[in-house]
This record gives structure tokens, sequence and C-alpha cells, in this order.
């Protein structure tokens, strides 16, 4: 098949190059010099159609493929410049010619031409017009992004431009859902966009445009077409397998100049997830993240108990039920107010079997192995609302507020079987235990941001920042053991089991409060002072009791089980940091000085601890070219840890781990660097990214941990060594002979991390530390390459190679991939997509493989509002899937039951 694959495509390359002749040469100005992204465009004369395009490179340089014996227009367009057309009439011989632009030019006659290019330029805004990338086969906007140079879609539905992660979606320049990328991409029908202008140097306050350091924030904007504007439009679509499988999704949007409303509901029990849980975390942060460049790093952490957050390629069974709506308004031309509701309910039910390896407590040699059985019923209710306003009564000044509100209901059942062989030299022991256990919490979290920003005259600017929230989390966990894990407890044993029961609840106020004043000294540098407060006040209670068969409770007393804790953390801090341009270069180095003050208050006793530091940190970056650029980041961090880390009674983090913090614990340091490099060059359509960063912690809080064959008790503290970790990704994208589209992606991740280990598990008995030194290399090859035919059917061929190396023991994942869209009789599309893996370890106790195919076939006649479609899930039936993960003690592999073939006739009526 591979054979026959490669010849096709030769075969269909060399057709191309027999069938076209090269147009090239340079646009200059009239002063000879090349003009760098000028537009070129060759329009044939008798057809209308434009059978080819280029931008040029930095010299100026364009090439174009046309047919022989054939008339041209050829339209060239360059901001400044006047537009010009020249006619060429091709033969069967190549063409050389320079063309010479003026000043002047009009930008109407501009705006006319690049709606007519497939892709243009124009200061930091890439503007793709999305019918050039059609095929035909295209349902929602997802599946234009994909085929854009320079433009991914990942497994997440995020999307990625240049190796970064947009940051921001707008659709006709109003934020969709605060922002939110997955919605967006997964949602708005490819029907209604005209087109996509990827903005980078993103920055949604003008007035802090060139101020500060946006080079790693890039938005999208979402032009519709003037038929979607003014009116509803969107679609209804119903499906069904006629036995008892569903899916029910309408989809409706309304933009207009002053007001947007988009609705997505979705119901359905096919696995068909619009959001994860960290999807709706991620929907209530729009505020900005100005706080954490301070070199501070405080962070709250959740008391999320590991509820199951698993992605619907891991679940055996899904039960979803979304809702949406987002509405923006234009109350005046100075004020906007904008919210949005979403409202979640689904039922998960997940089946796993997973190897696990612990490490001896003083080497990387297999202490333990365990074999567990899991199956997970999880329950999760979420809403989410948010309400926001941005009042902008001039260029000057700006004044935004906005307050989220979190609430969510989830429990979640456990049957667990596990069974393991602790290997010793007086001989092995064996543990068995049957484990029943219940979650719930019912968290809820109020963010609230205030932001101001004054632009005073041309020399200065101000901006002030507030940031509030308040969280209360309320986890109960519910372990019922048929074996005690941990004997030296004290849990009466003379009962049917060990029915075990664990309140918590979890306060937290944080207020972040800062000002910076931004002086302009010339067009090309600044000074910036910053001025700021964080705040944090958190309360922490918790019990453990025995549910006795009787019925009665058996309360843990010992202060050692219980928790009445109260924390705080306060940090003013004040910078300077200058920033300057000289040449390609770009400098911004800066110094933050803190004055922190925490304490702990809990078993009649208190403990303090204030100190300052200086903090540096600088950005730089060499412009190498107009789309090439060199960036580097450093930062010293102070990393403080909240008061989960430091209550001093023994928590249950899981039926096996029981573990405290530690009152006098003391901050870390973390030391950051990052390189980035991109260039994107549209005169081959090549985009080439790459980014590596390296982060190095001193005097980590790190675990302490003592095993008892799997069950395990563990304390934070303190450690007198350093931890290390590098991340690179490496990305190539090309577009080349007009129809085909290349890439090839590596990713690497080494950590290197120290940890404490002591023997034995009773802490009665005098223990003995050791340095547990782990490390991990994770490496992930990917590459691709594909069609963009108009009228022939696309395909896309890929492999992926991914090598997760723990210590001893490596994790191979190998993945030859299909991708098949095919748009025919101006009716049908037909799409499909193939994935085979086979996973294996290096011991060789590990070694399958399984395979995936979905496809739709679709009828849908032009302008017709009805569309049928039949889709295959898991065609194939495939019943299971692996993952593998690390930690400091040890590795585990895990292998999911997946949801089984689903074929689902559907109809859609769009409106």
């Amino acid at each position: 098949m591979k054979t026959t694959i490669q010849i096709a495509f030769l075969f269909i390359t060399s057709i191309f190059y027999s069938q076209s002749i090269k147009l090239e040469g340079f646009i200059n100005d009239s002063k000879s010099v090349g003009l760098e992204m000028a537009n070129v465009m060759a329009v044939n004369s008798t057809t209308k159609a434009m059978d080819a395009y280029a931008i040029t490179n930095d010299k100026g340089k364009f090439s174009l493929n046309l047919k022989p014996n054939t008339t041209y227009s050829i339209k060239i367009s360059f901001l400044g410049m006047q537009n010009k057309e020249v006619e060429i009439v091709t033969s069967t011989e190549d063409i050389i010619k320079t063309i010479v632009l003026q000043e002047g030019g009009i930008e109407l006659d501009g705006v006319e031409i690049v709606r007519e290019m497939p892709v243009s330029i124009k200061g930091d805004t890439i503007v793709y017009n999305a019918d050039s990338f059609k095929t035909g086969t295209e349902r929602k906007l997802e599946d234009i992004l994909k085929r854009l140079p320079g433009v991914e879609v990942n497994a997440d539905g995020e999307i990625e431009v240049e190796g970064k992660k947009v940051t921001q979606m707008m659709v006709d320049g109003k934020k969709f859902f605060e922002g939110d990328t997955k919605l967006g991409s997964r949602n708005i029908p490819a029907g209604a966009v005209d087109k996509i202008q990827v903005l980078r140097n993103f920055s949604d306050v003008s007035q802090l445009k060139g101020l500060e350091n946006n080079n790693d924030d890039v938005a999208i904007n979402i032009k519709l077409k003037s038929g979607k504007k003014r009116f509803w439009f969107g679609d209804v679509s119903a499906g069904t397998d006629f036995v008892d499988r569903f899916i029910i999704n309408p989809k409706l949007f309304y933009y207009s100049p002053k007001t947007s409303v988009n609705v997505i509901t979705n119901f359905n029990n096919i696995g068909d997830v619009p959001l994860s849980n960290r999807d709706y975390f991620r929907l209530t942060g729009g505020s900005r993240n100005t706080i954490g460049r301070s070199g501070t790093n405080f962070n709250v952490s959740s008391n999320d108990l590991g509820i199951s957050t698993q992605r619907n390629d891991k679940a055996q069974n899904i039960e979803n039920r979304f809702g949406a709506i987002n509405i923006t308004q234009q109350m005046s031309k100075s004020w906007n107010v904008s919210g949005f509701g979403v409202l979640s309910s689904n039922k998960t039910l997940t089946n796993t079997q997973t190897k696990i390896g612990i490490f001896q407590p003083n080497s990387t040699a297999i202490k333990t192995n365990e074999n567990r059985s899991d199956l997970s019923d999880l329950r999760n209710n979420l809403a989410i609302f948010k309400f926001g306003s941005k009042f902008k009564p001039n260029v000057n000044f700006q004044f935004d507020y906005d307050i989220s509100v979190r609430k969510s209901n989830q429990t979640e059942d456990n049957d667990l079987l596990t069974n393991s062989v602790t290997f010793g030299s007086s001989g092995d022991i064996v543990q068995n235990n049957a484990i029943k256990s219940f979650k719930k919490q019912d968290p809820i979290a109020v963010n609230q941001s205030v932001n101001m920003f004054w632009t005073q005259n041309k020399k200065s600017t101000w901006a002030f920042e507030m940031q509030h929230l308040y969280q209360d989390e309320d986890p109960f966990y519910n372990p019922d053991l048929q074996n005690d894990p941990f004997p030296f407890l004290g849990f009466d044993s003379n009962q049917s089991s060990f029915n075990i029961n664990q309140d918590r609840f979890v306060k937290t106020n944080k207020l972040d409060v800062k000002a910076d004043y931004y002086y302009s000294l010339t067009a090309k540098s600044n000074l910036n002072f910053t001025l700021g407060n964080t705040n944090s006040h958190q309360a922490y209670n918790s019990s453990i009791f025995q549910i006795l068969d009787n019925g009665d409770q058996s309360v843990l007393n010992n202060d050692e089980y219980k928790n009445d804790v109260t924390y705080g953390f306060n940090d003013v801090y004040l910078g300077a940091h200058y920033k300057f341009i000289t040449g390609k270069f770009t400098f911004n180095p800066g110094l933050t000085v803190h004055r922190y003050s925490t304490f702990n208050e809990q078993l009649s006793a208190k403990v303090e601890d204030n100190f300052s530091r200086v903090l540096p940190d600088l950005f730089a970056q060499y412009q190498i070219k107009k789309s090439e650029s060199l960036t580097y980041n450093f930062r010293k961090t102070n990393v403080f840890n909240d008061i989960n880390s430091f209550v001093q009674g023994y928590i249950f983090s899981n039926f096996n781990s029981f573990n405290r913090g530690n009152r006098f614990l003391e901050n870390a340091l973390q030391e950051t660097h990052s390189l980035r490099y991109f260039k994107y060059n549209l005169f081959n359509f090549t985009t080439v990214f790459g980014n590596l960063n390296y982060s190095k912690t001193t005097d980590p809080v790190v675990n302490r941990a003592y095993f008892n064959g799997i069950n395990q008790v563990s304390e934070k503290v303190n450690a007198n060594f350093e931890n290390e970790s590098i991340n690179g990704v490496v990305g190539y994208q090309r577009s080349f002979l007009k129809y085909y589209k290349a890439s090839v992606n590596l990713n690497l991740n080494w950590s290197k991390f120290n940890s404490l280990r002591a023997n034995p598990v009773d802490p009665s008995d005098p223990l003995i530390d050791f340095v547990q030194t782990t490390e991990s290399f994770s490496q992930t090859y990917k590459g691709s390459l594909g069609t963009q035919f108009k009228i022939w059917p696309n395909l896309e061929l890929g492999y992926s190679l991914t090598l997760n190396d723990y210590q001893n023991t490596t994790f191979k994942t190998k993945q030859p991939f299909v991708k098949l869209d095919y748009f025919f009789l101006k009716a049908f599309s037909l799409t499909a997509d193939y994935n085979n893996y086979t996973y294996s370890n290096s011991e060789g106790t590990i070694n399958n493989k399984y395979e995936f195919l979905n496809s739709s076939f679709s009828y849908r006649k032009k302008d017709a509002k009805m569309e049928y479609t039949v889709a295959a899930t898991n065609l194939l039936n495939t019943k299971t899937l692996n993952d593998d993960s690390f930690s400091q003690t040890g590795y585990s592999s895990s292998q999911y039951i997946v949801q089984p073939r689903y074929i689902i006739f559907s109809l859609k009526y769009n409106l």
C-alpha cells in the first residue's frame, strides 16, 4: 500500500509539473528596493479564476506556477503603494519579470485585492481567505483551521499558531465565550466563515501595545460572510442508531454591529464531550495574567480528590447534557457589556487495568509490582456564569470589570481490586485489597477583576489592576477497605471492613493589586515602574472517623489526624524595567524587590517567616526579518505553597496514600530560561518554529515518603538539592506545489527530580532517609504529508512515534495514521480517519495492538437547508487503548476500555 501511495504522489506531481510553467521575478519600489510581503495574484483572463498566488520574500522575489499558452492578469498590491495590474501571455517557456510599484497606494483598492488573496499579511496580522482553503467537506471552523499554513488544532481542540497556543478568539471583533478557542473551533459553522485573521503580538489594551512584551500572545478573529450578519444563523442536528444511542445538537448564532448572541447545546450518549473539566476552569480565567510577572509564584491549589477528568477516548460510556449562551451588547459607543452562562451534566463510566512499578528506596530498581482493576462511575454537574463590562470613552482611557462564578457538584463511586508483590531478601510479601470508595465535592469559586488604563499624555501611561478570588471547597472521601493499609492509625480491626471517612473544608480569599507607570523616553524606549501587593488568607479544617458495623462513629481525636489551620501570605513588591530597541534588537531587563510575610497557625502555635528578596528578569528579542525572530526570556521566581502543604495533620489522598504537610516549610527558588525561534516564509509557504525551556528549582518542597508495599505515608519537606527539567518543541510545516502540505514535529521532555525516601514504614521506628533521584525522557516524533485538492480526494498520511523512558523501562507507541476527505458530485462528502497503534515496553511484558477507524458520509445539495449524514465511531469496534505515566516513586501503565462502535444516522437543518 505504501509503495502504491508513493507512486500516486509522484504521478500527480509529474502531471502538475508537465502542465505548468513558472513566472518568477521581483516586486520593487521606485528605488529598485525589493518589497517584502507584497501580494501577487494571477487571474486567468478567460475563466476569471485565480490560478496562482504568492507573497514576496525579504528580497521582493515571487514565483508562480501557471498554465502554458494562457493569458493572465497579474495583480500586485502592497500597503502604501499603488496597486498594479500587468497582463502576461504564457507560452511553454518560463518567464522572468520585474515589476515596479509607485508610492501612494489607495487603502480601499488594497482591501479589495486582499479579499481575493488566499493569504496576505498586514503588519502583525495574517489574513486567510477561508474559501480558498475549503474543499467542500468542512462542517466546523476547526476543519478550515487544520488546512491553513502555520495553523494547527491539537487533540484537545486548542488552536496553535507558530507553535503558540491562541489565547483568545473573537468573531467580528467580539469575544466568543470570553475568547475560548475550543468552543469556537468546534461549533462555528464553516459556511459562515469569510476571513480568519491571526493577530500576532496581540494586546487587548491598546494603550499598552508596544509598552509590554506581547510576543507570545496570539489571537484569532473570525470575519463572517456578509450574509451571516444581522440575523440568526447556525444549524440544528439530531441523530440516532435506532436502538439506544442519540445526539441532539442545536447551535444558533446572531451577529450585528452592536449585538452578538451565541447559543450552543449538546445532548448525547455517544461520548461527544463539548468541554472537559479543564476547559471549564479555563473559561473563568478571563483576567489579564500580569500578577505572575512580578517574580512570585503563589497558586491556590485545588482540593479535587483526584476525581476523574478523563477525555472521551478513555471512557467506557459517557452521557452528556450541555447548554451555553454568550451575549455581547454595545450599550453605547464607549460601553460594551458581555456575559455567558454554561450548564453541564454528565455521567462517565471508566474501566481501567493498571500495572504499577514502585522503585527501591535507594535506587531505581523495582521494589513492588502492583496490578490494579478500577471501575469508576462519575457524576459531574457544573455551572459557570460570567459578566464583563468594558468602558472606553476615548483612546486614552479604559475601565474593565469582570465577575465569574463557578459552581460544581461532583460524585464518584469506585470499585477497585489491587494485588501486589513486594520483593525482599527474606521473601516476597503479597498484599491484596478490595476497596469501595465514594468521593463527593461541591466547590464554589468567585473571581472578580477591576482593570483601569489611562494614557495621561504621549509620555505617561498608567495601569491599575486588581483581582480577587473567593473559593470554598468541601471534599469528602469515604474508602471502605477490606484490609487496613495503615495499622498504626488505630482503626478498630474488629469490624467486617474498614469504613473510613474524611471531611475537609478549605476557604480561600486572595487579593492581587498592582499599579504600573510607563514613561516613554523615546519612540523606542520606555521605563516601567510597578508597585503591587498579593495577599491571601486561607482556613483548613479536616477530620477522620471510622463507621463501625453498628453505625456508630469512631473519631480519631489525636492531633496528628485532624486539622484546624489558618494560613496567611503577603507579598509587597516594587519593580523597575527598562525597555529599548536598537536596530533589530529589543531588550527589556528588570528587577523586582519583594517583602514577604507568611504565617500558619495551628496546634496552639504560630509559625512566621518574614524576609526580602530581589528577583531579576530579562526579555530579549532579535527580529531577524519581519517574519523571523529569536526570543529569549529569563526569570528568577520565588515559589510558595498554599495551605495544603502546611497542614500538620494527616490527610487521605487515596486509599493507599496518607500524607501531611509541614508547618515549617520555606519557599523554593526557581530559575527559568526559554528560547523561541520562529520563521514564517509565505514566499514558499514554510513555517519553522522551535521552543526550548530550561527550569531549575533550588531547595524544592518535596515528599518524604515511606512505603509498606503499595501503601505510602509521606510528608512535605524542604530539600537541599536541585530539580531540573528541559523541554523542547520543533515544528516544520510547508505547503508546496499548490496542492501539498507537509509537516514534521518533534517534542522532547527531560526531567531530573530528587525526592526523599525513608524506611521502614512505621513512624515509631528510626527512619533512614535516602535521596531518590529519578530521570524521565519523553520523545514524540510526528510527520505527515497531505494533499489540498479542490476536486480530487484529499489524503493525509502520517506517522507518530512516542518513547517514554522512565529510568530502566521504556514505553513505545507507534502510530501510523491516514485521513481522507472527498467532496464529489457537488453534494456528497466522505471523511475518514484511521489510526493504528502498537504499544509495548522494553521489558517485553506489554505488547498491545489496537486501531481506530471513524468515518462519515453526508449528502447535501448546494444551498439546500437539509443535510443527511451517516457517521461511524470506532468502526472496527476496538475494545481498549493504552497510556502510561511517571512519578518520583515509580511508573504506571494503564489500559482503558473504550466506547464501542456507534453508527449514527442524523439530520441537520441549516438555518
